[in-house]
């Protein structure tokens, strides 16, 4: 069997100490906003359309790189993490897989406003590093959304848009 892969990207949104998850549709397993890389998009402006579309929220990634830039090239904000996750598994072969590029944002408020057609805000929850703990989410799901809480309380990122 060949394996397709497709570029996706997924953001932890934080606020206030805790980071949102949902119930993923098609999973069945809580997930941060994320999707697949448009045509023409770079992988961070598919984290922020995601959230935007999936939240309602405005999110800020952070950021700890430099913004180095000339007339002909500039820097874009690299992911936290690089992720493969395996989508479609038979038996010993993994016949999909997602390179997912994994961010960390802010957001000013917990107030979830999806626009039409996404899971509504029943379907969010806000996890603090305690709740994420004690939760049955996924390992990696639970060790990044901590990771990211952390992130956002150290202060020591570059906001970036």
């Amino acid at each position: 069997m060949e394996t397709t892969r497709h570029f996706t990207a997924t953001v932890y949104l934080v606020a206030d100490g805790a980071t949102a998850l949902h119930e993923h549709p098609g999973l069945g397993i809580r997930l941060p906003p994320g999707g697949h890389v448009d045509r023409g998009e770079l992988p961070h402006e598919t984290a922020l359309r995601e959230a935007r579309e999936e939240t309602g929220l405005e999110p800020t990634l952070l950021t700890d790189h430099d913004d180095v830039r000339s007339d002909t090239a500039r820097a874009i904000p690299r992911p936290r993490h690089l992720m493969l996750a395996d989508v479609n598994v038979c038996g010993d072969e993994v016949g999909h897989q997602h390179v997912d590029h994994v961010y960390y944002a802010a957001v000013e408020r917990r107030d979830i406003d999806p626009e039409p057609g996404e899971p509504g805000p029943e379907a969010w929850s806000w996890y603090d590093q305690s709740a994420l703990r004690r939760s049955d989410v996924d390992p990696d799901v639970r060790e990044l959304g901590i990771e990211a809480i952390e992130t956002a309380a150290a202060g020591t990122h570059r906001p970036s848009r």
